[in-house]
């Protein structure tokens, strides 16, 4: 068996379409995972992510450190607030958005996926509405 154990740690974050600091920990490109990928994203003060969904994968966060709100559902009408300690799932395809609670701490969250290259699958969604516009992760 070639199979080794692979130690991953991120310097510095990537852009996602999210619009939030990513620091890629597992993935296919880091790691060689096949079917899942585990990030560290830090939200700023008073920041949020850019309304999205997940198309075809499971999201399941680890809120480390804060309170975040998170809109979701159709034109994101439905709300949920979490603190650090909390576990959250999201379903594939349930539009979402994050939002940090406060204004001067950063919030943080280990967020894993059944998709070793989850960046490829995110839309982009408009709340007002209007259908998710696909964009492809390199642009």
């Amino acid at each position: 068996m070639n199979a080794k154990i692979v130690t991953v740690r991120p310097e510095l974050p990537t852009d996602t379409l999210q619009r939030l600091p990513n620091f890629v920990g597992i993935s296919e490109a880091t790691a060689g995972a096949a079917g899942l990928s585990m990030n560290l994203v830090v939200i700023p003060p008073a920041g949020e992510a850019e309304p999205h969904l997940h198309l075809g994968f499971e999201t399941a966060i680890y809120l480390l450190k804060g309170r975040v709100e998170t809109r979701y559902g159709e034109n994101l009408r439905h709300s949920v607030i979490n603190s650090e300690g909390d576990f959250i799932f999201i379903p594939p395809g349930v539009p979402h958005q994050p939002r940090n609670l406060s204004d001067t701490e950063p919030a943080l969250a280990i967020v894993a996926r059944n998709n070793a290259n989850e960046q490829e699958t995110v839309q982009l969604y408009r709340p007002d509405g209007s259908e998710s516009v696909d964009q492809d992760a390199s642009s």
